[in-house]
């Protein structure tokens, strides 16, 4: 029998990477292999974790531009940061998150020395002015969020308001995306899509502005506290309608990753039979090709988005755009609006 050590080695070219055969039978000479990249598991291995050196290595060779760099962070899983934001925050010359006890467990995965400052909604008026100095400075800065891409449901708006009135510079790093993770997984239309942020917290504000929604366009993304799911779907339910396609995406790319999908009525039992944890996503279908029931409260809403108008233009347009009969438009219009 003949015993083979297997060592992988890196050589120049492309396609195929050369194994060292150490062979131990007596008298064996040691010989390298070419091995074609595209069928053994090694080599294939190899060449990836090449690439990727070679890659990272010209990106950290790259001095950034002076300015201000929003990067996006892994939503669950750490493997999900790009090359690209691994060396935007090793070269930034500081990186401001929400949560520096959170974003150093990232930095030291990838063994990071990088300086964290705190930017949060309790800080962010006193922050900002001590950023735009820096950046006036000619100053590399970074901006995460604890997950996902800044500024989405995150602090960050105002700041980049200011660089660029300022004249800086903003670069957007892209990466993960809670609510486009939760969109394309969802089964729901993905030509167009509404993301609204959290819900207000009491109920009558939350029905409020659900009830604002409802004529929104395409598929309804908005995030929710996991004690808060079960009312806001029952909400959901009165609105929008029972049978009504929805989908829920919870714990996205972690452990326990779930995306349960049915319609608003089966959502909101389970998730009231449930108790639910982590992070959630709310995704709605939309209103288009009688997805979404046209309920009398779809209707109100869409009719008050509308004042301004005469009555019988909003019956018009409301009656087009929900495709409801003009009749049951113009009666609620009376009845609701006071008219």
């Amino acid at each position: 029998m003949t015993w083979i050590r297997v060592a992988v080695q890196a050589h120049g070219g492309h396609g195929a990477t050369q194994i060292d055969l150490d062979f131990a039978r007596k008298g064996a000479a040691k010989r390298l292999f070419p091995v074609d990249d595209r069928f053994d598991p090694a080599a294939k291995q190899a060449a990836l974790l090449r690439a990727a050196h070679d890659e990272l290595a010209l990106l950290l060779a790259k001095p950034l531009a002076p300015g201000l760099y929003l990067v996006a962070t892994p939503i669950g899983h750490l493997g999900d940061i790009t090359l690209r934001a691994l060396a935007t925050l090793a070269t930034a010359d500081v990186v401001y998150c929400e949560d520096t006890r959170h974003s150093r467990k990232l930095l030291d995965r990838y063994n990071l020395r990088s300086t964290l400052r705190a930017y949060h909604e309790h800080n962010a008026s006193e922050a900002r002015p001590a950023i735009l100095a820096e950046l006036g400075r000619g100053a590399r800065v970074a901006l995460v969020s604890d997950a996902g891409t800044p500024l989405i449901s995150d602090p960050g708006y105002k700041l980049v308001r200011m660089v660029l009135a300022e004249g800086g510079r903003v670069f957007g790093i892209p990466g993960a995306s809670a609510t486009l993770t939760a969109l394309v997984a969802s089964g729901l239309p993905t030509d167009c899509f509404t993301f609204a942020g959290f819900l207000p917290v009491k109920a009558g504000a939350r029905a409020e502005r659900l009830a604002q929604l409802a004529a929104a366009p395409g598929t309804l993304v908005l995030f929710e506290a996991p004690g808060r799911v079960a009312a806001t779907l029952a909400a959901m339910t009165d609105i929008y309608g029972s049978v009504t396609p929805a989908a829920i995406g919870r714990e996205l790319t972690k452990l326990h990753e779930e995306m349960r999908t049915g319609t608003l009525a089966e959502l909101a039992a389970w998730a009231d039979a449930d108790d639910l944890r982590g992070e959630v996503v709310i995704l709605v279908a939309p209103l288009r090709d009688g997805a979404r029931e046209v309920t009398d409260a779809v209707i109100l809403a869409a009719l008050t988005a509308g004042a301004g108008a005469s009555l019988r233009d909003r019956v018009d347009a409301v009656a087009a755009s929900l495709g409801a009969p003009k009749k049951r438009v113009y009666a609620l219009a009376l009845k609701g609006l006071g008219t």
